[in-house]
Order: C-alpha cells, then structure tokens, then sequence
C-alpha cells in the first residue's frame, strides 16, 4: 500500500513538472496548434544565426508586423542543402545567414528580391541580381591566446604555415560553417600561387583536424587547446568584451569583408511576409542597430555617428570575388575533403 502511494505520488510529479515545463517553454505553440495564425500571418525562417543575433531581431519583427515566425537554426550548409531537398515542396520562406558566397553558392533554391531600400545599400554590399539582401558586413580575422601566445607571434596568413603552430589551429570544417568557407578562401586570396597546395599545406598546419562548430574557434583558442585561429570579426569581438582570454589581429597581408545575407526561398509558401522581412533587416531601425548592439558593420548609410569598430579603411582589405568564391564553392570543398582522407579529388 505505501509503495502504491509512493508511485502514485512520483507520478503526479512528474505529470506536474512537465505541465509546469510546457508552460515555461519558449515557444510553447507549434505552428501547427490552433493557437498558431492563419496562413497569411505566418513566416518560416532558416537561420545560421546564433540565438542572441536572431531572436532580438525576430522578436521586434513580430512585433511590428504580427506575422508568426516559425524559425528552424542549423549550420549554414547543412540548411543549404536541406533547402535543396525540399526543392519540390519549399518548407521555408527565408534563408537569413550565410556569408553572400556560400548563398550565391545555391542560388537555384532563391528568387531574386530588391529589397526597399536596395539604392541605399552600400554597392559593394549588395546584390545586383537581388539574388540576397544583405544583413552586415563581416571582416575575417585571426585571433590567439593573449596569454600563451605573443602580439608579434601572429600578424599575417603566412604566419599559419609555421611549423610552431602544426596542430595547433583552430578552424571549423568549411562543408559545415559557411563563415569558415569565407575565410578559407580569403587565405586563399592572400597567399596566392597554385590554390591546391596552399590547400594541402594548410592541412598539414591544421594536422589533419578541423571543428565541428564555429563557436568552437573561440572556445579552445580561449581555454588554450589550440594557441590561434579563424573567425569572424564580430564573434571574436564579443568574446573579447566576455572576458575570454584571446586577442584578434587583421592579418596585414590582406582580408576579406563578405556581407552575409537573407534570401528568399523560391516558391515560398508565404512570398509576402518574406518580402517584409528582407525590407525589415535591411532597414535603417535594424542597421543602425548593428555596431553597438551586434558588434557588426551596417551595410548602408547612416547618420554621422561615432563609429564604435576600428574604420575599415585602417584594415588590409583583399578583392575578395564573391563570383569566384560561389563559382568554386563545391570544387573547393571536394579538394579540401580530399586532404582529409574525404570523397576523391576530382
């Protein structure tokens, strides 16, 4: 009798606690509840964002439109090629991430759109197609240890070729990251000569070993398993402001600053609601937003503001080819694959 009630008791805990865990959730209606919108008022949005990027710009989008946003987060290619499978019957709406490159890379899955505001972006950042709007504007930068590593130890791509620094480079797989695919080209632009040897000899610095995340760059340069690496401005700056113990550098002999972007998904269920979202990002509200609250360069004018990022032109700037880089994007990945003993070269 005490065990029956014992069980009884646990049951009813349990049955409390996932109630009480439901209601805290934070997105507790899925779309397909009855407490969701109608059709009309709904947007489905595949982002690469992190979470702290994405939800305070989805939250005021809702907010101003009353449009529902079902998101769904992944890595860049991995959403990529989910939108190629679902080519026949389109799930999403909005691809909102990616560097411009790597969406270029897939531009039979997106319509063309120009956004509202489309004259007021700056031309180098923008679509002339209207392939993608763009979001902001990303410097690749490398970053080490700022306690086990020297300032003068690190200043250039080159320097990643040193034998002090074999296996010790942290670098995400860039058939999962598309910022990582950005800054393997951008090395590429820097160091110049054949590109399949630049390849190999950039796997053997990296002993054969790539990330499986690009938010885990910043973590094992901090913690001191690998002494530099490869990222993005924006993310090396917040950690930085995090207390994480690494530095960045603009490598002197040159970067790139790739917009990343949003498009629309061909035959997206919701057509309408894309439109305003891609009106909606580009806006000056969201741009003016970008420096102090994202750590991320608008990609337009603005009032005459303190600028908050070192200017860019203090920084090396490479002619980075978005065309090329979209044009050589499965090339360049089946080559990289292949000095990781991946799919054969073709």
């Amino acid at each position: 009798m005490v065990k029956q009630r014992v069980r009884g008791l646990l049951c009813l805990a349990v049955t409390c606690s996932l109630l009480l865990a439901g209601c805290t959730a934070s997105r507790p209606v899925p779309a397909t509840s009855a407490y969701a919108p109608p059709e009309e008022q709904r947007l489905v949005v595949y982002t690469s964002h992190k979470e702290e990027v994405y939800q305070p710009i989805i939250k005021e989008f809702e907010a101003r439109t009353g449009i529902w946003v079902e998101l769904v987060a992944g890595g860049t290619n991995e959403l990529l090629e989910r939108l190629t499978q679902e080519a026949d019957s389109p799930k999403a709406d909005v691809m909102f991430g990616g560097g411009v490159d790597s969406l270029e890379a897939y531009g039979d899955c997106f319509t063309p759109y120009f956004c509202k505001d489309w004259q007021q972006l700056t031309p180098s950042m923008r679509s002339e197609s209207g392939l993608w709007t763009p979001f902001s504007a990303l410097p690749v930068v490398l970053i080490y240890n700022a306690t086990l590593v020297s300032p003068d130890r690190i200043t250039a791509w080159h320097d990643l070729f040193s034998p002090a620094w074999q296996g010790r480079i942290a670098f995400c797989d860039p058939s999962i990251s598309g910022s990582s695919f950005t800054g393997l080209v951008t090395l590429l632009s820097a160091m110049g000569g054949n590109q399949d040897k630049t390849l190999m000899d950039f796997a053997v610095s990296l002993d054969g070993r790539q990330l499986s995340s690009s938010g885990d760059v910043l973590t094992s340069v901090a913690n001191g398993t690998d002494l530099v690496g490869i990222t993005l401005e924006e993310t090396a700056l917040k950690r930085v402001e995090a207390g994480d113990d690494i530095a960045l550098v603009y490598p002197k002999d040159g970067t790139s600053c790739v917009p990343d972007g949003c498009a629309i998904v061909k035959d997206a269920p919701h057509w309408k609601n894309a439109q305003q979202f891609l009106d909606f990002i580009s806006g000056q509200d969201v741009q003016q937003r970008m420096e102090t609250e994202f750590s991320r360069r608008p990609i337009r004018s603005l009032p005459q503001e303190e600028t908050v990022l070192l200017p860019l032109s203090d920084i090396p700037l490479l002619d980075y080819d978005i065309s090329w880089a979209s044009e050589h994007h499965n090339g360049i990945l089946m080559s990289w694959a292949f000095y990781f003993g991946g799919e054969e070269q073709p």
